[in-house]
């Protein structure tokens, strides 16, 4: 048996289009996470995290070279891989007159109910809430709760923190660390929280543009091995240093690629082109605008 969990190398995907051709999403991907670890993906909106995540858990067709627990993925995805991503709570279904005991013995929570009471302690749930009338973030705590509740050995995490409050974060964040250190289990976290986490990952993978930087993954914390200066170049690292910065470790290095990210989107667009896309595109004016004024009497 491999020692690796995830086993990615040079993936590429794309979307295909009516009438038009495939609109490529990932491209070059790397990234080979040894079981026991938790890594966070690192990336702005739009860099392919979640398509990533959706891939390894098998909801994606690809013939690449994508791995998990040894096994391709889409073709033949092995038992023990858990996705939780934010369009669990768009479902009607979970938003219905339902009371959360009910939901969870429909999914099996019976089965595992030792498990199944210590994260309703942890996530703070009450089994006779009802699903309709419970916060965004108390839907989400339920989410967590159902997916978490028979013992996984990959688990691909797709945002689903940022409802939680920091409290039930914490203790969740900390149970997930239990669980790879006693069990082996292994992480991949897509998030754009990162003060309060720089003792949480074991590595860092930063997709930018749809592709992996290199190395992917970076071991965390860093410990001065030879590639580092590629991802983490000396004056970030000095800023992350320094006892004075406004966030933690982490926050400064993920600030940093965020920031590189943009710049190179913007070279690409001005390539591709002739401007930049986003924003207020200066003087641009647009046909919806143009009508609207001819038409505006209110002056």
């Amino acid at each position: 048996m491999s020692d690796l969990a995830i086993e990615v190398n040079e993936l590429d995907f794309a979307y295909a289009a009516l009438n038009a051709p495939p609109r490529p999403v990932l491209s070059g991907v790397t990234l080979n996470l040894p079981r026991g670890s938790r890594c966070l993906l690192v990336g702005a909106n739009g860099a392919g995290k979640s398509t990533l995540l959706q891939i390894l858990a098998g909801k994606r067709l690809t013939r690449s070279n994508a791995k998990v627990l040894g096994s391709e993925v889409f073709f033949k995805t092995p038992e023990g891989v858990t996705y939780l991503g934010t369009e669990w709570a768009a479902n009607p279904v979970v938003r219905s007159d339902l009371e959360v005991a009910h939901f969870l013995d429909s999914v099996g929570g019976y089965r595992y109910k030792e498990r199944r009471d210590r994260l309703l302690d942890i996530l703070d749930v009450d089994l006779s809430w009802h699903m309709h009338e419970v916060s965004d973030g108390e839907r989400r705590r339920v989410q967590i709760v159902s997916g978490l509740m028979a013992p996984w050995d990959v688990l691909l995490l797709d945002e689903v923190t940022v409802d939680l409050d920091v409290l039930v974060r914490s203790k969740l964040l900390a149970f997930l660390v239990e669980e790879t250190q006693t069990r082996g289990a292994t992480l991949l976290y897509a998030s754009h929280i990162f003060d309060g986490m720089d003792a949480w990952p074991t590595h860092l993978c930063h997709i930018q543009l749809g592709s992996t930087a290199p190395p992917s993954p970076l071991a965390w914390p860093l410990s001065g091995a030879a590639g580092e200066d590629a991802a983490v170049p000396p004056a970030v690292r000095a800023r992350m240093d320094d006892p004075q910065r406004s966030g933690s470790r982490l926050l400064e290095l993920a600030v940093h690629w965020l920031e590189e990210d943009k710049r190179r989107r913007i070279d690409k667009e001005v390539r591709e082109g002739g401007k930049e896309r986003r924003g207020a595109n200066g003087k641009v004016t647009t046909d919806s605008e143009a009508f609207y004024r001819k038409y505006d009497y209110s002056h």
